[in-house]
């Protein structure tokens, strides 16, 4: 219901404003910084371990992306998975971009990757009978493992 009730709300860009506040990551679910790009967890999740990943630069589609900028993203959505594999065993993955309003952008201004685990079988009668997603693990703690594991491995290596 928070994320259906402030949709209606106007609201500036929470890409920007957690970039703007390093010193609130953890708070704000920010999983890594690089020099251009941001990992963070989306606060309303498809599936658990759901990731973002979003260029530091305010852009809203891939032709105002550098190529610096774009190989950046696809390496840490591969990094992502890579994390996310070593800390919830997932069966698979979508990886997805959505563009405007109407593609089911929930932030249509600040372009962004979603990183989303699946298993077999997760649509489930929930989702299909009251579109209700059931997450089995909380953000604060799977945040948690994900940055020991990152630390382990070395992660985000660009």
């Amino acid at each position: 219901m928070e994320y259906i009730e402030g949709l209606s709300e106007p609201k500036g860009c929470f890409i920007c404003g957690y970039i703007a506040e390093p010193e609130r990551d953890k708070e704000n679910f920010v999983l890594w910084r690089t020099s251009r790009c941001l990992v963070l967890f989306n606060r309303f999740p498809y599936n658990n371990g759901h990731l973002l990943v979003a260029p530091i630069r305010h852009i809203e589609t891939l032709a105002e992306a550098t190529d610096d900028e774009l190989l950046e993203l696809l390496g840490l959505c591969r990094d992502c998975q890579e994390v996310l594999t070593a800390a919830i065993s997932p069966h698979g993955f979508n990886i997805g971009m959505n563009f405007g309003r109407c593609a089911g952008a929930g932030l249509p201004g600040h372009m962004h990757i979603h990183v989303v685990p699946r298993w077999d079988g997760d649509t489930n009668f929930m989702h299909v009978c009251s579109g209700t997603d059931v997450i089995s693990q909380s953000l604060t703690e799977l945040y948690d493992r994900l940055k020991q594991i990152s630390l382990e491995k070395n992660l985000p290596n660009l």
